[in-house]
């Protein structure tokens, strides 16, 4: 048995169009702690921007980012990696 370490940046398409390999259109920031839990548990997360949604998809790299989380993102202080 193996384990992952999820990404701090989870997922939530925009809108209701799905494609054919059902990948998100952007990718929301979450907090970090809570992303395990709504992976195994199904609980709702709610994105730096207010989306709410259960998390489903980890992003890969240079995947497209939601415009609100990541300008929201960019202005929170710098910090360790502790979660208050």
């Amino acid at each position: 048995m193996s384990t992952t370490t999820l990404p701090e940046v989870d997922t939530r398409p925009e809108g209701t169009e799905s494609t054919d390999d059902d990948t998100p259109d952007v990718f929301h920031y979450v907090q970090k702690s809570r992303i395990t839990e709504s992976a195994v548990l199904g609980n709702m997360v709610v994105a730096l921007c207010g989306e709410t949604f259960p998390v489903t998809k980890s992003p890969k790299p240079g995947s497209p980012v939601c415009p609100q989380c990541k300008e929201i993102f960019q202005g929170l202080p710098k910090g360790g990696d502790g979660d208050s």
